[in-house]
């Protein structure tokens, strides 16, 4: 590779990571007014945020860490 490839290849990446960020953003103000939509409407979006992170692990995985926090919460009498 010359110097000149090279150093358009990494404009090029460069380039490429910045769009990605802006799409990011833009995407995280998307789902900041959705959950601002449901409290609106009433839901309470803490539980929401929850669901969200339940759905993403797989059921044995979630599973696991239910019967880990029911052992903790039965150690400590909650």
């Amino acid at each position: 590779m010359t110097d000149e490839s090279t150093a358009e290849r990494l404009r090029l990446l460069i380039e490429r990571v910045e769009r990605l960020s802006e799409e990011k953003q833009n995407i995280a103000s998307d789902i900041k007014d959705v959950y601002a939509e449901a409290k609106s409407a009433g839901f309470d979006t803490k539980a929401m945020k929850e669901i969200v992170k339940l759905r993403k692990k797989e059921k044995a995985e979630r599973e696991a860490e239910e019967a880990m926090i029911e052992l903790y919460k039965d150690a400590l009498g909650l």
